[in-house]
This record gives structure tokens, C-alpha cells and sequence, in this order.
């Protein structure tokens, strides 16, 4: 009982960040996983499984809050489950210590991508929406999202939403609510893969429980907090954490010795506290200077969002 309550706690903060970012469930969720000694496939099963409830929460929350794009999530959703379930058949075959080295190093890079987009990178946000043309090249980005997240765990958000935030031309909750109601089938994809290649062993039940309930009680609370939370502080501190946590793996898996392990740890820890420190006072500044301009041109809707 005391493990279950600690994974649905696990669960609940997971997916508050990833209801109000759009990313960080599956990377939060599988860096925790590893951290306790998972195995890498039991690991992506037991989050992707887990996702399909949250997902439909979620979803229907968004939709609820008006946060969804229904035009976006088709041509989102259905490569993304192709590419779910090609990644899900690619990280089965992969033996079990190879690929915790490659699943650290991939969560890693996500994190740091993660902090890159919500701390260095800024524009203003048009909400024009996407062409038709715009629309066609959401084949090739789910298809790529939906296998980085079952091979990594999780990554379908720091894909999708940080390019669809990047194009400056869809308003970052529309953004945050296509893709989390997208990423039920990139969840089912996934599954339909690692149950195929490895039957119900792929699954860590209880780990998948916990998830599930911390999940589902978080996402209807994130997509309302979609519209008010402070997204640069969320997501160099989530990030960050991301980071921080699949580090110290990355090092034991390449061999590095425990001393020099720690001290880089210990130097990845103080960055990420300093980028946090930052993130918050550069928040501080930017709705500022928003009240500034909003009052000088007179729209209250006047406004920057990180991309």
C-alpha cells in the first residue's frame, strides 16, 4: 500500500505537468521508474498503459475548458500510434542493459530540450492557426513523437508541442490540449506494441494502478491550470528535474567512477537550481513589462508566451 500511494503521488504530479505544459508525463513518470531499478520495457509498458486513462481525462477536460483543436488531432493522432507501436516493437528487442543506457541518455536529451524551450526561446503567440499545408506536415511530427515517446518512455509532448508552440500561430492551450487528447492513441499504439512482443509481463501492475490514479486525478485540475500557470517556471523546473534524476544513470550505465558521478551530479543539481532561480525571476519581469505594454496600448490581451 505504501508503494501504491507513492507511485499515484508520482502519478498525480507527473500529470499536472504534463496537463499544463503538454509534456513531462512520460519522461517524469519513467525517470522515476528507473531510478528504482525498472526495467526499461516494463518501464515504457506500465506509463503507456497508464496513459490511456489519463489521456482520456484529460481530453475530455480540455475539451470541456474549449483548449482542443479537433482538425489538428487526426492528423496528430493516427502516425503518431504508427510511429507508438514501431517504438514500442523497437525497444522490446533491445536487451534490458543497452537499453537503460540509451533510455537514460534519451531522457536526458528530452529534459534538457525541455528547459531549452521554456527558458532560452520566446515569441509572441498570433493564434492564426495552421494552413492546410501546415496541417500535412503533422504526419511526420506524430509519426517521430509517438516513437521517441515509447522508446524514451515518454517524449510525444517535448516533441509535438514544442514545435507546434514554436510556429508562433497557435495559442499554447489549443497547443497543450490537441496534444494531450492526441496522445490516446499514441498510448494505445504503444501498448498494442509491447503487448504483442511481450505479452502481459510487459506490465508492472501495481506501478500501473498507481500511475493511473494519480493521473486521472490530476487532469481535470491541469487543464485548468493550463490557463493560469506560469509555463517558463514549470518547465525549467520540471526539465531540470528531468535531467537532474536520469543523469546519475547515464553515468552509472557508461561506467564513470562514483566520486567524479557525484561531483557532475552535484554541479547538474546547482544549474538546474540557479536555472530555476532565474526561470522565476525572469517570469517576474515579463508580466511586468506586459502590465507595462497592455496599459500603454491599451489591449489587455496583450501578451508573450514561451515557445
Amino acid at each position: 500500500m505504501p508503494t501504491l500511494l507513492l507511485v499515484a503521488i508520482a502519478g498525480f504530479l507527473a500529470q499536472l505537468v504534463d496537463g499544463s505544459l503538454g509534456m513531462g508525463f512520460g519522461v517524469t513518470a519513467t525517470t522515476g521508474l528507473l531510478a528504482v531499478g525498472t526495467a526499461p520495457v516494463m518501464a515504457s509498458a506500465s506509463v503507456h498503459l497508464a496513459k490511456i486513462g489519463t489521456a482520456v481525462v484529460s481530453g475530455a477536460a480540455h475539451w470541456r475548458m474549449r483548449n482542443v483543436d479537433w482538425r489538428m488531432v487526426g492528423w496528430l493522432a493516427l502516425p503518431g500510434g504508427l510511429g507508438g507501436f514501431l517504438g514500442a516493437s523497437a525497444l522490446s528487442s533491445i536487451a534490458a542493459g543497452a537499453a537503460r543506457g540509451w533510455m537514460a541518455l534519451l531522457l536526458v536529451v528530452l529534459g534538457s530540450y525541455v528547459v531549452l524551450r521554456f527558458s532560452a526561446w520566446s515569441t509572441p503567440v498570433r493564434g492564426s492557426g495552421l494552413t492546410p499545408a501546415g496541417r500535412r506536415w503533422l504526419i511526420p511530427l506524430g509519426g517521430v513523437g509517438g516513437f521517441v515517446d515509447s522508446v524514451g518512455g515518454g517524449g510525444w509532448g517535448p516533441v509535438t508541442t514544442s514545435t507546434l508552440l514554436s510556429t508562433g500561430r497557435i495559442l499554447p492551450r489549443r497547443t497543450v490540449g490537441t496534444v494531450n487528447t492526441s496522445e490516446l492513441i499514441v498510448s494505445l499504439g504503444a501498448t498494442c506494441g509491447f503487448l504483442l512482443h511481450n505479452g502481459g509481463s510487459a506490465w508492472k501492475w501495481p506501478v500501473t494502478l498507481g500511475l493511473l490514479v494519480g493521473g486521472v486525478v490530476a487532469a481535470p485540475l491541469a487543464a485548468w491550470l493550463v490557463r493560469i500557470l506560469p509555463v517558463r517556471v514549470l518547465g525549467v523546473g520540471a526539465g531540470g528535474l528531468i535531467v537532474f534524476s536520469n543523469s546519475r544513470l547515464l553515468l552509472d550505465s557508461i561506467g564513470v567512477p562514483s566520486l567524479p558521478g557525484m561531483l557532475l551530479t552535484a554541479l547538474l543539481g546547482a544549474a538546474w537550481l540557479v536555472g530555476l532561480t532565474w526561470a522565476i525571476r525572469a517570469e517576474i519581469r515579463q508580466r511586468r513589462s506586459a502590465r507595462s505594454g497592455a496599459s500603454e496600448v491599451g489591449d489587455p490581451d496583450y501578451a508573450y508566451e514561451v515557445r
